[in-house]
């Protein structure tokens, strides 16, 4: 009895990150002859190439991140070499970028009527396209990959830091190969990390709709918001929302799985008496080849989207509206501050439930709190609201609306049931 009394605040605390989610559940219980005939109609349609699309993408830019992120968090980890530690820091840089953002200003530097295509036919006397269309499912894997492999470099960075750096060490005493040590010790200790930042890519995949919708490209999401824009039936909407949260519970299943497989004992607290693991000193055409490793990624995801916005606006700095622009930073951070503080507490408090009262429904109530990842964040919304407004019917002088709707709190509470899984899958990665 004691024990189900400490699991109690738990429950409270993943019922509040989980309510617009259950809500989005709840609404098969208005399952009418509209919603009938909408579902029945895209079913018989467009929802059978949406899910393919949405296989598709999801498989490519999960070994797309899974690769990059392998590989850039081994060279600075494993590795040294001049520069090690500017690129460090520099390689979380794209996860200041948006994806959608990304997407913008790649198509509108490389498109047909792009600046760099348009300078191209008139020094060379090209005719037509000179490069192939970017808005498509391998353009929107490109964007994908390069946008949120920081999800797999900062997990697997930490946990080769954390983990394999005595045992390397231990291999290269032992008189181990520096490929065997890679293969046969970093690799298998990574695997956990990789699962859980590939699963976090994943989420944030099948939760976009700015780069689908821009790219043209019919994604599992696209059909939700048709449903819920286009058809103006908002329960049908909610209810294929349902059917993507099926999908990211599958995988937080299997992502659960492979972390349960892939558990190895550190023991930590001997570390201080353990020798310090060294990275191998890399030189000559390795340092390039760690260097175009690194630096790609960076360039990609950040340097080269940045440049293509920035470009319209040399010449016109005056014309900006520069106050605004401090307003805007101001609240930005002050909401990204209040929810970072929040995600992390929230994370802190599951991750410690789990290991320290470890069972179905502690480890149920955690994988639920990590649904709302997937779901796209105007669905969120509509799922937040759809309590929201019947508390209101049931209660008229209740106050909730009020402080959901006209406040931050509604704000921060959808962005905690969206990026609260960022931060539990790296608590729950460094205690695997």
């Amino acid at each position: 009895m004691p024990r189900r009394l400490l699991q109690l605040p738990l429950i409270v605390l993943a019922l509040c990150l989980t309510l617009p989610v259950l809500a989005l559940a709840l609404s098969w219980l208005q399952f009418d002859a509209v919603s009938a005939q909408v579902l029945g109609q895209m079913l018989q349609t467009v929802l059978p190439e949406y899910t393919g699309t949405s296989i598709v993408l999801c498989l490519s830019v999960a070994a797309g991140v899974a690769l990059v992120g392998m590989l850039t968090a081994s060279a600075v980890t494993l590795f040294d070499f001049p520069g090690r530690r500017h690129f460090e820091w520099a390689l979380l840089l794209p996860l200041a970028m948006p994806a959608y953002v990304v997407a913008y200003a790649y198509t509108d530097f490389l498109q047909f009527s792009g600046p760099l295509q348009v300078w191209l036919r008139e020094a060379f006397g090209l005719r037509g396209r000179v490069f192939p269309e970017i808005r498509n499912t391998p353009g929107a894997v490109w964007v994908f990959t390069f946008s949120l492999y920081p999800y797999v470099y900062l997990l697997v960075r930490t946990a080769l830091a954390e983990r394999a750096s005595q045992l390397m060490e231990a291999a290269r005493l032992l008189g181990a190969p520096l490929g065997r040590r890679i293969r046969e010790v970093a690799l298998p200790l990574a695997r956990p990390a990789v699962a859980a930042g590939v699963a976090l890519a994943l989420m944030e995949t099948l939760a976009d709709f700015g780069v689908a919708s821009y790219f043209g490209i019919q994604t599992f999401t696209a059909g939700i918001y048709k449903a819920w824009l286009v058809m103006d039936n908002r329960i049908a909407a909610a209810q294929l929302a349902t059917v993507l949260l099926v999908i990211v519970a599958l995988l937080l299943w299997l992502e659960h799985r492979a972390q349960q497989r892939m558990r190895f004992a550190a023991l930590r607290g001997q570390r201080a008496g353990s020798a310090e693991a060294q990275p191998a000193l890399l030189s000559g055409a390795r340092v390039a080849l760690a260097w175009v490793v690194c630096g790609l990624p960076i360039l990609a995801g950040f340097v080269l989207p940045v440049g293509f916005m920035l470009r319209p606006l040399v010449g016109g700095w005056d014309e900006l509206p520069w106050h605004m622009f401090v307003q805007w930073s101001l609240n930005s951070v002050w909401l990204a501050g209040i929810t970072m503080v929040l995600a992390a507490a929230l994370a802190l408090l599951l991750a410690f439930a789990v290991r320290t009262q470890p069972g179905p429904l502690t480890r149920g109530v955690t994988q639920l709190a990590s649904l709302g990842y997937a779901v796209p964040g105007a669905v969120v919304v509509v799922g937040l609201l759809l309590p929201v407004g019947w508390v209101q019917a049931t209660w008229p002088e209740s106050s909730l609306g009020y402080w959901v709707t006209a406040t931050v709190l509604g704000i921060v509470w959808a962005y905690l049931v969206r990026f609260t899984a960022v931060a539990l899958q790296s608590v729950q990665s460094g205690y695997a």
